[in-house]
């Protein structure tokens, strides 16, 4: 609870108050992501990053493959997925914390994280 307080107190702050989108946003993906380690309070760099599609009309609910790449010194994983590519359907963002936590030398309590969105 003393780092939610702690993190909510840094947001909060002043500084953050004219604060203009994230020049990844306005390139125009569509689908974007910022990770952040809260244990050092930093954006996490180096994280690997797997994007999935499953398309709506698809029976075998079958994940296809999209992107692969490293998140930068932001926290970040610039043009994720072109506008033109960003259809309708179920999308799901691998990290994998493992790997991650393993080049820092913490140990990690989950191998990887999935989050999805349609």
């Amino acid at each position: 609870m003393e780092r939610i307080a702690l993190l909510s107190s840094h947001l909060q702050h002043k500084k953050f108050q004219h604060v203009l989108p994230h020049p990844a946003m306005s390139k125009g993906s569509p689908l974007t992501t910022h990770v952040l380690d809260t244990a050092t309070g930093r954006p996490a760099t180096s994280l690997a990053i797997h994007l999935y599609r499953r398309d709506s009309n698809d029976s075998s609910e079958e994940w296809h493959h999209l992107k692969f790449g490293y998140t930068n010194t932001d926290g970040r994983v610039p043009n994720l997925i072109d506008t033109e590519k960003f259809i309708p359907a179920v999308y799901k963002m691998h990290f994998d914390t493992a790997a991650y936590f393993k080049q820092s030398s913490t140990e990690g309590f989950y191998p990887y994280v999935e989050v999805g969105t349609t």
